[in-house]
């Protein structure tokens, strides 16, 4: 296992903090993202030892844990209390008391909180008390930079972002961090003395994701195969529990979410909001409407359009893309007691079918890399999955990217992992032309075709690979 010292990748991010800093007026900024995905990392990177006030709230803590740990940041930063505040009022009044002695004209003052929908107790006001911080002095300090931040995605859109109170529209700045990419993924690896080949970094990806936290725990003395092992399947590991703690993070309640989680898991090729309904038992109201929407700001899943029907969110197709959450329900939930269950599952049926499908998520996941293989980088498009029924037969058919684009084409992708050269079999060509007359028949397109491959290493030439006009590889994937 390795600690990183140093920041990687993220430099979109650190640019934009870097120029809101010097912008000369009081900013007011809101970083979301998922749990663990580095958003205290980044923060402490960017600004340091420049922040003049930072304070954490307590995870799971009650309202006396989060009121001691605001006390002790004021008597880390030398502002001791002689009492602890009554109420979070007159704690942020304590608050403007020592950012007052800290400012300088023409400097700049920065505060950071961290875990700020923790401090949002019952019955506490924090987000009253935090709006009329802001509103009544803070929005009037040029100096003052105010970075807030937090894991459970739902309340920060809903309390700070979107908010219709105090907050409503005080936010200057909103940043949403995302995990890593493939790229950004190796080069973590490399900065850290990795030199796995680029399909173990897809297979670690498979399982984690882009999140640093995860990859943190990788060790480069162990093979792929021996850190799953240890990490996923030794006797109390902690990614065993991390399924629990990032959905009761994420959300108060969480139950009805991993609800919503389970079934998308078992359905790749995703559900409409009225399946997701009759699945999990529950009507089709606004309150899923709402759950839904929370899950795609926490980046678990992700909504995409349908061409069998007029486009909507009601017939929209949901499908879960958290590379974690996949790998969680597919073989941790039902639990076993092989400690070297990944060694001893190579090869087999049920690795290989989540690799398949893993593989479609990653692709998804990278759809600029793609247009730039394609070179269609400029072109205006859309992209989604599409599913569609044979009239006929009854069996279903799905596509797994459609590149749909202003110059009336459409790439029809295929996405197949495999550890050499892929080999298009007759039986696999004829199945990817029978989808692609399907897509044409039951979306009426009238536009141009191009059968396209994503493959993890070229095609191999022969009979059937010369019908595939455009082929992206992995190496694509990582640029």
């Amino acid at each position: 296992m390795f600690t990183p010292s140093s920041i990687i990748g993220r430099e979109q991010e650190t640019a934009l903090l870097e120029d809101y800093a010097a912008s000369g007026k009081a900013e007011f900024i809101a970083l979301y993202g998922r749990r663990r995905v580095g958003k205290t990392f980044l923060i402490q990177n960017v600004f340091g030892n420049r922040l003049s006030f930072s304070m954490t709230g307590v995870i799971d803590g009650n309202a006396f844990a989060q009121m001691h740990a605001f006390v002790d940041a004021l008597d880390m930063y030398g502002a001791p209390l002689d009492k602890t505040p009554d109420n979070w009022y007159a704690a942020f009044t304590a608050l403007r008391h020592y950012l007052m002695r800290r400012i300088t004209r023409g400097e700049r003052c920065i505060v950071f909180i961290d875990e700020l929908p923790c401090f949002d107790t019952p019955k506490s006001d924090f987000a009253l008390a935090l709006g009329y911080f802001w509103n009544s002095w803070g929005a009037l300090q040029p100096e003052l930079m105010l970075i807030v931040c937090g894991s459970s995605t739902s309340w920060m859109m809903s309390h700070v972002i979107d908010s219709h109170g105090g907050l409503h529209e005080r936010i200057t700045h909103e940043i949403h961090l995302q995990e890593f990419s493939l790229r950004e993924t190796e080069q973590y690896l490399l900065a850290n003395g990795f030199n796995w080949d680029r399909i173990a970094i897809t297979q670690t990806y498979m399982a984690m994701g882009g999140i640093p936290y995860y990859l943190a725990s990788l060790s480069k003395s162990e093979s792929l195969a021996q850190n799953f092992d240890r990490i996923f399947f030794a006797s109390g590991s902690e990614m065993q529990r991390e399924f629990a703690r990032l959905y009761s993070t994420m959300f108060t309640r969480p139950d009805p979410y991993i609800a919503i989680i389970e079934v998308l898991a078992h359905k790749h090729d995703g559900m409409t909001r009225d399946e997701i309904a009759q699945a999990i038992g529950k009507n089709a109201n606004g309150r899923l409407t709402m759950m839904l929407k929370n899950l795609i700001d926490c980046d678990i899943i992700r909504f995409y359009r349908t061409k069998l029907k007029k486009i909507s969110q009601r017939n929209g197709i949901y499908q879960l893309c958290d590379m974690f959450s996949l790998f969680y329900f597919q073989f941790l939930k039902n639990g076993t007691t092989d400690t070297h269950f990944w060694t001893n599952s190579l090869n087999t049926p049920a690795l290989n079918a989540w690799t398949g499908v893993s593989f479609e998520r990653v692709c998804m996941k990278h759809i600029q890399q793609i247009k730039n293989a394609l070179r269609i980088d400029a072109i205006r498009t859309e992209f989604y999955s599409w599913r569609g029924t044979d009239e006929q037969s009854g069996s279903r058919a799905q596509i797994d990217l459609v590149i749909e684009r202003a110059d009336r084409m459409v790439n029809i992708c295929e996405a197949k992992f495999s550890m050499r050269e892929y080999s298009l079999s007759k039986e696999e060509y004829l199945k990817l032309q029978r989808r692609i007359g399907m897509f044409i028949e039951q979306t009426a397109y009238r536009g141009g075709v191009i059968p396209t491959m994503i493959t993890s290493y070229p095609l191999t030439r022969n009979a059937y690979s010369e019908h595939i006009a455009a082929v992206v590889t992995l190496d694509d994937l990582f640029i």
